[in-house]
């Protein structure tokens, strides 16, 4: 259970306390009634008052029967009569006098209303600020709006070192220099060089772009600010400002130190890059960024590291020589740097002796280190739920796929009809894919339904890392994606929605191809689109004016038509020529369901020749 704040609990102690006196003052709870002293008089003469308390200057009674509101007791003012006397005259048997407030009651009745009033508006001004700010009375609530909200980690509490991030040696060895500069700034300032003000990490999500700042902060042995790009902008005007100017004050103090900004993107997007912005508070704390950057000096050691996965969109200031003059790449990993990344995220995992890492690594081209530690995570729980003694490959194939294909959803049951589609549909992708060179070896095909909408899916995976990429291959994997369609319309009538996201694919890449890569004969070597708003894999810009005619408009939509077209009869021609090989796969696959790499059919290669091996 969680304990309240000391000054909470003390504020709620005066509360309970203001409410008790409150009630033991005025009586609440009883039904009372204010009556004028004639009044009192009146139901004294007529024999109704059974009790009576006279405390001070008030007299509060009760009565032997109800008035006409219901009320069974009364409260009125006295006048300077010998109320003793009246009372024993008309019969009143119990009457006493109460104590008045004594100095100590009479001071808190006076101190209680404003010390409430006053910890109402500390409440309300804490919940203004979203309940954060340093500690004490005026610590918190609207005082501490503009102070940073950078979380300070003390140099002995960061623990990671360069040991504990694997698959980046390049990106290692620039940040050595970093850490070389903040132990011995005077080896850098005896020549006079000096370090770069901020070091800008650029990559996809999930490569370790924050475990390599941490890095660094561990390593070097200094204090670490860590703060979103995010926490800075708010929609108050000027406070995102303020939060810069707190932030770099707090690091001159603490100096040698690393400032590292999360998320830059979020803070140091372009200014006017949208015709729909104009001078807001993401601005103004862009400039305050930009103006702080500039102004410490450069034989103080603070070095600022940020991330960001969009740098396309971030202000040219912010990348010029004198600010974050250095950026340093950390892309997704290589095989090797997977095996590297596995050994890590493997240790102290209890592994089988079939456990082979560089098939491992073969089997996941592209995962980034978090999707290893996720693969690592998810062959784990599997071998738990089958009760495994240890984590064999099987469990790590099945991880592989589960994150690929998603889950399986053997509930999700298919009527004879779909479930025969599907079955031509997934034997169509691997007969060729099998049969075309270039195109990536099967492994697996599965009617098994995953994920939110797979059917069924075919697990095609290259053995190598791919930098570049030809005609050839690029031509070869349309195919293979029409592989299904085509399948479907040589065993029926009829074509089903499941080519829906083959055929997007199958777009993106033809129009890719068409576009960027200036891959059609027609069209010539032309950079129609140069996709200024894509880096690293994400979505491009939402508006970005067009750069070519209609023509050249329609020109390309035929070009990418035609492209998909001859890819589909490419497809339909291999099917056409293992027509056989087909019909015994997919009914191979209702039987069993799964098939891997040794129980698919071979197909003839195109072109003739001897048949290809399916590789694991």
């Amino acid at each position: 259970m969680q304990k309240l704040p000391f000054v909470q609990m003390l504020w709620m102690a005066a509360i309970v306390m203001l409410s008790l006196g409150l009630v033991g003052q005025f009586g609440l709870g009883a039904v009372t009634e204010p009556i004028p002293y004639s009044r009192f008089e009146q139901l004294l003469a007529d024999g109704k008052v059974a009790k009576v308390t006279v405390a001070g200057d008030t007299i509060r009674g009760e009565l032997r029967e109800k008035l006409p509101n219901g009320a069974t007791s009364f409260t009125t003012q006295r006048v300077p009569v010998d109320i003793a006397a009246e009372l024993s005259k008309h019969g009143v048997e119990q009457y006493n006098g109460a104590p008045g407030m004594g100095p100590v009651a009479t001071a808190l009745s006076w101190i209680m209303p404003p010390l409430l009033f006053v910890g109402v508006w500390l409440a309300a001004s804490r919940f203004l600020a979203g309940g954060r700010g340093g500690g004490g009375m005026l610590g918190g609530g609207l005082l501490s709006v503009g102070r940073s909200r950078a979380k300070l980690i003390a140099e002995t509490d960061v623990k990671t070192s360069f040991d504990d991030v694997a698959g980046v040696d390049e990106a290692k060895e620039e940040l050595r220099e970093i850490v070389d500069f903040l132990r011995r700034p005077e080896e850098f300032t005896r020549l006079g060089a000096h370090m770069p003000r901020g070091v800008l990490l650029v990559g996809p999500p999930g490569t370790g772009k924050t475990l390599l700042a941490r890095a660094v902060a561990g390593e070097a042995g200094v204090a670490f600010f860590s703060t979103n790009g995010a926490e800075f902008v708010e929609m108050f005007v000027g406070v995102g400002a303020a939060r810069v100017r707190d932030l770099f004050e707090q690091a001159r103090e603490s100096a040698p130190c690393i400032i590292f900004i999360d998320e830059l993107d979020a803070l140091g997007r372009a200014r006017h890059a949208s015709p729909i912005t104009g001078q807001d508070e993401k601005e103004q704390t862009l400039n305050q960024l930009l103006a702080e950057m500039d102004g410490f000096d450069r034989a103080v050691a603070i070095v600022i590291l940020a991330a960001t996965n969009r740098p396309e969109i971030l202000d040219p200031a912010l990348l010029r020589a004198g600010r974050f003059d250095r950026q340093v790449l950390v892309d997704r990993p290589e095989k090797k740097g997977r095996i590297d990344i596995l050994k890590v995220h493997l240790k102290g995992l209890a592994l089988a002796h079939d456990v082979d890492l560089t098939e491992l690594a073969a089997l996941t081209p592209g995962f980034t280190g978090a999707d290893l530690a996720n693969l690592a995570n998810e062959a784990a729980v599997h071998a738990t739920r089958r009760g495994a003694d240890a984590i064999g490959m099987g469990d790590f194939t099945a991880a592989v796929e589960r994150i690929i294909a998603g889950l399986e959803k053997r509930s999700r049951v298919l009527i004879p009809r779909e479930r025969r589609t599907v079955a031509f549909h997934e034997m169509g992708h691997a007969l060729v894919a099998l049969a075309l060179p270039g195109a990536d070896p099967v492994s697996k095909v599965s009617i098994i339904p995953r994920g939110i909408g797979a059917l069924g899916y075919t697990l095609a995976r290259p053995t190598e890392d791919r930098f570049l990429m030809g005609r050839a291959e690029l031509e070869a994997k349309l195919a293979v994606l029409m592989g299904g369609r085509a399948a479907e319309m040589l065993t029926g009538p009829d074509i089903s929605t499941g080519a829906a996201d083959d055929l997007a694919k199958a777009t993106d890449i033809a129009r890719g191809m068409v576009l960027r890569f200036g891959m059609d004969a027609k069209l010539g070597p032309v950079a129609w689109d140069t996709e200024e708003g894509r880096f690293l894999d994400q979505p491009g810009a939402f508006w970005r004016p067009r750069r070519f005619s209609e023509q050249t408009a329609r020109e390309i939509d035929q070009a990418v038509q035609a492209t998909l077209e001859r890819a589909l009869d490419r497809a339909l021609a291999v099917l056409r020529r293992n027509r056989t090989k087909l019909d015994e796969g997919a009914e191979s696959l209702l039987a069993h369901e799964t098939l891997g790499a040794e129980e698919l059919p071979q197909p003839v290669p195109e072109g003739g020749g001897e048949v290809r091996l399916a590789e694991g």
